[in-house]
């Protein structure tokens, strides 16, 4: 049994069932920018569509019809092959003309806009990500989804670390072992800071899990460390009674340890829990600080914006939302459904 199987539900394990990603309009994913592009620059910026296709297929393919280096080309974000996803990528070319568009021929990818502008799009440049999910052959009592889509808009599910986080059957983490074994000597810097989040993730997962069952995922306890929504900014409970009001109003969110080297930041009950469930997992904990990662932070809980939902029929929903990046759909999902293999 995975790992992520076995994490606790908010709203308890769901009685309904639904397939996903069907087919890859049942799943579409479109990028937010919370900037202006200013038409000017070395850099061109292309809003793509690709269906069927991940991210690195489609940066290797824009650098060998732009004829430049891979390196040149900037994406804010991984996104997953099984669906229809648009988002920005950059094209440095200093002195150069736009590549021609008419030579720009695949069948699962096309270019939707473009436009100029001084700066690369570096990793994590986004403000968020939409998502058009549909569910189908979905068996269950319609008031009670529609309940717990009520529930979700209003309070939110646990920011759990989605699956494909972990690899198929948890590939990654197995391969994170091997790598806190010394077994993996010659790994690429992508492969290996992939193991390395992979097992960072698992800890913070196993940390909710813990707040989750103790339906704590959504209170302040003491010692506390707490997040302004909407920012990564953290601080620590200075015992004031309005925090507890902050984060009802889901101003604020408490968070769990993204382990690192140093000390915990949490003190009293939120400390004993993340010391107690750390010491399950000492040996990767031990790992992780002597890769020399600086200690984070990451929300318990996350808010999907703009929910929305619609019955196409009886056996068919569609469901939207906005996330911050880093945040998984899936996971939002999972406390709706138990989903079906196809």
């Amino acid at each position: 049994m995975s790992h992520y199987s076995t994490l606790p539900y908010a709203y308890g394990v769901p009685n309904a069932q639904a397939r996903i990603k069907s087919e890859p309009a049942d799943f579409q994913v479109e990028e937010t920018i919370a900037y202006s592009l200013s038409g000017e620059g070395e850099h061109l910026w292309l809003w793509v569509e690709k269906q069927g296709e991940n991210t690195d297929w489609a940066a290797q393919h824009l650098a060998k019809w732009a004829g430049i280096r891979l390196r040149d080309i900037g994406y804010a974000g991984l996104k997953d092959r099984h669906g229809i996803t648009r988002q920005w990528f950059s094209l440095y070319l200093p002195g150069r003309e736009n590549p021609d568009f008419a030579a720009f021929q695949f069948d699962s990818m096309r270019i939707l806009k473009h436009t100029r502008h001084q700066r690369k799009l570096q990793t994590g440049g986004l403000s968020g990500n939409r998502f058009i999910l549909t569910l189908r052959d979905v068996s269950g009592d319609q008031a009670e989804i529609e309940q717990r889509l009520e529930q979700i808009q209003t309070q939110g599910v646990p920011n759990y670390f989605g699956e494909q986080r972990f690899g198929r059957n948890e590939h990654n983490l197995v391969m994170a072992q091997r790598f806190f074994d010394g077994e993996l000597t010659r790994l690429k810097p992508a492969q290996r800071s992939l193991y390395i989040s992979s097992a960072r993730s698992f800890i913070f997962n196993e940390i909710l899990a813990e707040r989750v069952r103790q339906q704590a995922w959504n209170q302040a306890w003491p010692g506390d460390v707490f997040q302004l929504e909407g920012s990564d900014k953290w601080f620590v409970d200075d015992a004031s009674n309005e925090l507890i009001e902050r984060v009802n109003e889901l101003d604020i969110h408490p968070t769990g340890a993204l382990v690192g080297a140093g000390e915990l930041a949490t003190q009293q009950a939120a400390l004993k829990l993340e010391t107690q469930v750390l010491t399950k997992y000492q040996a990767w904990y031990q790992a992780l600080a002597d890769l020399g990662l600086k200690q984070e932070r990451r929300a318990l809980r996350v808010l999907p914006k703009k929910l929305n939902w619609q019955w196409v029929d009886n056996q068919t929903l569609q469901v939207d939302f906005s996330l911050a990046p880093g945040r998984y759909a899936t996971v939002v999902i999972r406390e709706l459904f138990t989903i079906l293999t196809l």
